[in-house]
């Protein structure tokens, strides 16, 4: 499966549950990004047909092109949709929707005037910050006219910009026109206008903005018959090529993608998902943590590392991923506060021990494991939020970046130790070192972890000891909070988990409280705190990502894992159109939340399926 398409009903609807609650992405490979909704209606301030990455930030440079065609009678009819400060939705555009597909990744919308049909492709020129747009007359008694308005803007993806301020510059060129300095226009008929379009509203985050119309372009077209746009930034004197060769070139690296990760059914469409989120940076590969707010978060990219690298036939850009993070990591620039500085260098010794094992690339065992180990060093001496107990081995959490109530021993950060000593003994091995001291240490750790985690509920602990004040009950200098979240998986999925082989009714329990259709929530319905209605946090959001160890500790315990990613499968064409949320409500229906686009969520629902159909 590698297409999905909505008909009028959803196309026609500006609700969450039909066409302006649903999302699409493609981008460039550099940063930059197209994003929108099935509508065509704008709902976040990141939606733009050109998005570039400009000096590391991503900018917003073409809003969209407002198509209105002029049909054979005469009648000119809009086909685009904007909403407006007062709330009012003018001209009503996606009212004309017949379709939208994506095909291969890239979006295409057909409207139907009555015996008059018009479709809109459009891709980014991988590598490139280059749009193609070609807009296609499909069939109509004559020739029509097409004019294509280009609402324009130059500012941060996640500011504004008003009329109040002065205007995009503009420069006239052949065929087009150059904004802002930063990017270029190009097509047919290019009729200059310069005005502001003032109260333009995204619902999604509230907001309201001016786009700058900087003119328009004009063609007449029978059936059969199309018009091709380009818009461009970098080298703005360097013409792209043809908007239909950039299309057609992009189904066809669609297609290579496919092919390398060995993908079938809608495995197809998670490996082109999975390509959204690797760029390439002048420091070489990074991964996106998601869309349409991104960020290069590195615990989150290690986590998503096998599947986004290994399970799609790009060990080698991932290979050189993990030299890159390794090598910035130990640098005496190196950050060692914010939420990455508790968990990543744990994610990133799992990362490249997975691609050890599964590559069998003993040179990047050598070549990494005397770093890994003094980044482990560097991190865990106590300068940090980590540091490792004497008194047993284990990791204390001593301040908490991500301002969550987690100080003292949490049992995810442990299950990481505990696999991180394990696996630091395998890579020196393979390395040709001495393991003897990791190998030491991840024993005690081991069994210091078997002796303070299980609680008597049946499950582990959530956090070992931690301050009272932390807790709603408890009393005295520390406590053991038996929460029931999904946070102990760790310890049975990780493959030097320290639960191992070890039987418990933990996942049953976890299995029957905690999994929904859409992934695991972070707490249980029946404890304190649980709100199954809010986004984000640790009191009842479910998190897709997590399906990934959820199914490792079943294949850990022997327990069944059949039907597994049928409700993931099916999200695919429920909010970021061939992909998967970051999060989303504990309450059913499982309303999506965050980013419609999340890197470790399509990372592991890739990862698990190719483990579910081997």
């Amino acid at each position: 499966m590698d297409h999905f398409t909505f008909g009028p009903q959803v196309c026609g609807a500006l609700t969450p549950d039909a066409g302006a609650g649903r999302e699409w992405l493609v981008t460039d490979g550099l940063g930059g990004h197209a994003a929108g909704t099935v509508s065509g209606l704008r709902t976040r301030r990141q939606h733009a047909l050109l998005t570039v990455a400009a000096d590391g930030t991503p900018h917003v440079a073409l809003a969209s092109l407002d198509l209105t065609v002029t049909l054979p009678s005469g009648a000119k009819v809009a086909l685009h949709t904007h909403e407006w400060a007062s709330g009012a939705v003018e001209p009503g555009g996606h009212r004309y929707l017949e379709t939208f597909t994506l095909d291969r990744g890239l979006p295409r919308w057909r409207w139907r005037i009555g015996d008059v049909v018009i479709e809109r492709e459009l891709a980014l020129r991988h590598g490139h910050p280059s749009l193609a747009v070609v807009h296609r007359v499909v069939s109509a008694p004559a020739p029509v006219g097409l004019a294509v308005a280009a609402m324009c803007t130059w500012r941060a993806a996640d500011a504004t910009r008003h009329a109040g301020g002065e205007p995009p510059s503009t420069e006239p060129v052949a065929d087009g026109v150059v904004l802002a300095g930063a990017y270029r226009l190009a097509g047919p008929g290019w009729q200059p206008a310069g005005l502001w379009h003032l109260g333009v509203r995204t619902r999604a985050d509230d907001t309201v903005e001016d786009l700058w119309l900087a003119g328009a372009f004009f063609q007449q077209a029978g059936a059969g018959e199309s018009m091709e746009i380009s818009a461009w930034a970098g080298t703005l004197g360097e013409r792209p090529p043809p908007a239909s060769a950039v299309i057609a070139a992009e189904r066809e690296r669609a297609h290579r993608l496919v092919t390398a990760a060995k993908a079938e059914g809608y495995g197809e469409t998670l490996a082109i998902a999975a390509d959204r989120f690797v760029v390439r940076t002048p420091a070489g590969p990074e991964v996106i943590a998601g869309y349409p707010w991104g960020g290069g978060a590195p615990g989150e990219a290690m986590t998503a590392y096998e599947g986004l690298f290994l399970d799609t036939g790009r060990a080698d850009e991932g290979r050189e991923l993990l030299i890159e993070r390794t090598r910035a990591a130990v640098s005496v620039d190196a950050p060692r506060s914010g939420p990455d500085a508790v968990d990543f260098p744990l994610w990133l010794v799992h990362a490249v021990d997975r691609h050890v094992t599964r590559t069998g690339d003993s040179d990047l065992a050598a070549e990494l494991a005397a770093p890994l180990g003094r980044l482990l060093r560097q991190r865990l001496n106590g300068t940090g939020p980590l540091a490792v107990d004497p008194a047993d081995g284990l990791l204390r959490l001593t301040a908490d970046p991500a301002g969550a109530a987690r100080i003292g021993k949490p049992v995810e950060i442990n299950a990481l130790w505990v696999n991180a000593l394990a696996a630091m003994g395998d890579l020196l091995t393979e390395g040709g070192y001495d393991d003897g001291e990791p190998r030491s240490r991840h024993a005690r750790a081991r069994t210091s972890f078997l002796a303070a985690f299980p609680a008597p509920e049946g499950w582990l602990y959530d956090v070992v000891e931690g301050p009272a004040s932390t807790y709603p009950l408890g009393a005295g200098t520390h406590h053991d909070d038996p929460s029931l979240r999904p946070n102990q998986l760790l310890a049975w999925s990780l493959p030097h988990g320290p639960m191992r082989g070890q039987e418990s009714a933990a996942i049953r329990t976890i299995g029957e409280t905690l999994l929904t259709p859409l992934g695991l929530r972070t707490l249980a319905e029946s404890e304190y705190g649980y709100q199954g209605r809010q986004a984000g946090g640790r009191d009842g959001t479910v998190w897709p990502w997590l399906i990934g160890p959820w199914a490792d500790a079943c294949a850990a315990t022997g327990r069944p894992a059949e039907g597994l990613l049928t409700g993931l499968e099916a999200h695919l064409t429920e909010w970021g159109v061939g992909s998967v949320s970051e999060s989303a409500e504990g309450e059913a229906p499982h309303r999506a939340t965050g980013r419609p686009f999340a890197a470790r969520s399509v990372a592991e629902v890739l990862r698990v399926r190719r483990g579910l159909c081997a």
